[in-house]
């Protein structure tokens, strides 16, 4: 018998595919240009191994559907459907060949596939003993900086809002939602929260796509003049947002456009950013997102790690990579678990001295804190009803 044949034969299986949704709360409407947030939901994953290890993953959108093609339920019913009759057959510590064999079934679906890959991840850490940072290349960095999103579309309470983050030295990066009103309107908005804030503070701004180019065209230059130092998103064009990097104005940043590595090289090759935006949802997962920050790295191209507003789980497994990453100029926006009322955790995660400290314990390096789990279920003790979402201009 040969070594692997032995090793296959001693490979443990997964037993049982857990999913559930969990409906949290959160600590303000969260305003986009596409939507309105009055809440979070996340699509939790356990996957229970026959050795006796448990793997946790998460999917987490944003808005529902009003932001992109899938949703915390359609990712439910798709591991449930789809990706459970594949992965009892599949030896969970092979991973890039399990995501290999689940791709071959699923198209698309990104969001899904990350949250079962970052549980086979978490099984594995906690098999061998080390944090996901160290299965991903090795960690370059313990802490990551971590941005807040000012978007309650008021300037005033904006303002209040980054002083008192400053103040608590949660955050000394902000990004300011924007899009909803014309951009002269918009750029007041921001110039007047830079103003607030001077040299104590970052100001950043994200359009998701709201712009025309010519809107945009106005708009880089005048945000560029008002001391904001990245714009993210500003067109949905990737032609549109090549020329408006071209211009040098101000750092662009690319993200609704980044699906993944396919996408990244196309965007690196037409040089249509200068700054990429990695998610692990929106890349198709941790390897994925990996593969779009090798591709932004070989382009000389900065990074920047973004967030889908997700809970815990997927923050810390964004996070694992992140830190692994050699270089990450822009730092993070991880603050999606801050924006949610509820800890479900065991341990509350470190925000610090405006840092996301990254756990060193296997896997993940957190637990759930399971009555709270139950209580906060969509079938479990308690229905939450804070799901409501308006779509923008409603």
């Amino acid at each position: 018998m040969t070594i692997h044949a032995t090793l296959s034969k001693q490979a443990p299986k997964i037993d049982r595919v857990e999913t559930f949704l969990v409906d949290l709360p959160t600590i303000r409407p969260h305003r986009l240009s596409v939507a309105t947030m009055e809440g979070q939901t996340l699509m939790l994953v356990r996957l229970h191994m026959s050795d006796g290890i448990v793997g946790l993953g998460e999917g987490t959108t944003i808005a529902g559907l009003a932001y992109g093609p899938e949703s915390p339920e359609g990712m439910k019913l798709t591991i449930d459907t789809y990706m459970a009759p594949v992965l009892a057959g599949c030896d969970p510590t092979r991973i890039q060949a399990t995501m290999a064999t689940i791709g071959k079934v699923v198209k698309g679906n990104h969001f899904a596939k990350s949250a079962v890959e970052t549980a086979l991840f978490d099984a594995q850490g906690k098999r061998c003993g080390l944090p996901l940072s160290e299965l991903l290349g090795g960690r370059m960095r313990d802490r990551l900086p971590v941005a807040w999103t000012l978007a309650s579309g008021d300037t005033a309470r904006d303002i209040a809002e980054a002083q008192e983050m400053l103040q608590r030295r949660r955050h000394r990066i902000f990004k300011l939602k924007i899009g909803r009103h014309p951009v002269r309107r918009d750029v007041a908005h921001v110039g007047a929260i830079k103003a607030a804030l001077g040299d104590r503070a970052s100001v950043r701004v994200d359009v998701n796509m709201a712009w025309s180019e010519s809107e945009a065209a106005y708009g880089l230059k005048a945000l560029a003049e008002a001391g904001c130092d990245l714009v993210e998103q500003p067109v949905s064009s990737a032609a549109a947002l090549a020329r408006l990097t071209a211009r040098g104005l101000v750092p662009v940043m690319a993200d609704e456009l980044l699906q993944g590595p396919a996408s990244a090289f196309d965007l690196a090759q037409a040089r249509a950013a200068d700054v990429f935006a990695v998610k692990i949802e929106q890349a198709g997962g941790l390897l994925a997102a990996g593969r779009v920050g090798a591709i932004a790295d070989a382009a000389g191209i900065g990074l920047y790690g973004g967030t889908m507003l997700e809970g815990a789980v997927s923050t810390l497994a964004a996070a694992h990579l992140f830190a692994a990453f050699p270089h990450l100029a822009f730092g993070t926006e991880l603050f999606g678990p801050l924006l949610i009322t509820e800890d479900i955790l065991a341990e509350p995660l470190d925000y610090s001295d405006f840092e996301l400290t990254v756990p060193r314990g296997p896997g993940l390096g957190i637990a759930l804190d399971e009555a709270r789990v139950q209580h906060f279920r969509r079938d479990g003790a308690r229905r939450t009803l804070v799901r409501a979402v308006t779509p923008a201009g409603a």
